[in-house]
């Protein structure tokens, strides 16, 4: 027996699809970054105290984000043909089936996907250039010596992978922050500060116990296991960073498509803009926004905007220029449909 996909369903299927390929692929970007880096280059520049220099000897540029520029395309891409294929059986008021089409080259969708994903790769880079820059100043005003500095920064080559580890690239100059904080938590012998860096979710917990030693002793943890330290704790950061952009990309992209979709259908004379309504829908999750459960299943017509309890105006979730408090780890939907009466009527 043919069983039939729900909204959600469908919605779920194209999520398990493309968002792993978003994040494989803003790793795959942060990997090929950090194996070119040769580190005699940095060294040399921060032993003439050049830090533009060695942060423009990463090679930090937005030609390494291609791959999540293509993955992004992909999702869009993906999202859009899903959408007019769901939708069901179109016909005139002479009974022929209307025929719908997905337009990758059509002006609204090469649009979005220049904008978002131009923007989206330029604010990375730009981020990641403050983010490494601040980490060599702080290194070499630390007093530690070049190479330290440098390997801090970059990350340290695992002798068995053959990759760097523990390193800054692919964080947020924030996530920077929290890496310098808990080096020096690890370095001030202060109980306080050591148990603050206990309650840090992204640690590597294994470490723990040397961690707690020093609380005890009152003694910093020795220099050379807090860069190893630091350098996990630097790594679960990094796996925070791809989880959120695999998700919050996968989810603009999708809505984006749907939204385009429609569009699309409406421009052509196709469907008429009157007889689509979209219907908010709140996905549960560990922590959701009591806002968004709040607009579930509030429905509005295609042409006007979801209204959040605090009064912003969603055109549908992850919308272009909605506040991230809205986005970042939303996993709404919205489900559209169309009166296929007043269609045919009208």
């Amino acid at each position: 027996m043919l069983v039939r996909l729900t909204p959600r369903q469908r919605f779920d299927i194209l999520v398990s699809q493309f968002e792993p390929a978003v994040r494989a692929a803003f790793l795959d970007a942060i990997d090929d970054i950090t194996s070119n880096i040769v580190l005699r280059r940095i060294v040399e520049r921060l032993e003439r105290g050049d830090i533009n220099g060695a942060v423009q000897a990463m090679h930090l540029d937005e030609a390494a984000f291609r791959p999540l520029d293509e993955a992004i395309r992909q999702a869009f891409n993906g999202g859009g043909v899903a959408t007019v294929e769901g939708m069901p059986t179109l016909r005139d008021p002479s009974g022929h089936r209307i025929v719908v089409r997905w337009d990758a080259r059509n002006l609204a969708a090469e649009t979005w996907l220049r904008d978002h994903s131009s923007q989206l790769i330029t604010d990375i880079v730009t981020d990641q250039q403050v983010a490494v820059r601040t980490a060599l100043e702080a290194g070499l005003a630390r007093g530690d010596n070049p190479t330290r500095t440098a390997l801090d920064v970059v990350g340290r080559v695992n002798r068995v992978t053959g990759t760097r580890e523990g390193g800054l690239v692919g964080l947020t100059s924030v996530q920077g922050e929290y890496v310098a904080r808990a080096r020096q938590e690890l370095l001030s012998g202060e109980p306080d500060q050591l148990r603050n860096y206990l309650s840090r979710a992204r640690r590597d917990k294994r470490f723990d116990a040397a961690v707690r030693k020093a609380i005890e002793a009152r003694k910093p943890v020795p220099a050379d296991a807090v860069g190893k330290i630091a350098g996990r704790y630097a790594d679960g950061l990094l796996k925070l960073r791809a989880d959120t952009i695999g998700l919050h990309e996968t989810f603009a992209a999708l809505g984006a498509s749907k939204d385009i979709a429609f569009r699309q259908q409406i421009e052509k004379g196709k469907v008429r803009a009157d007889t689509v309504t979209k219907t908010w829908r709140h996905t549960p999750q560990e922590h959701p926004r009591i806002q968004h459960i709040a607009m579930q299943g509030q429905k509005v017509q295609f042409d006007q905007p979801f209204i959040a309890p605090d009064g912003t105006a969603i055109p549908y979730p992850h919308a272009p220029g909605v506040p991230a408090r809205h986005t970042l780890g939303c996993k709404c939907f919205a489900e559209y449909k169309i009166d296929f009466v007043a269609q045919l009527v009208r």
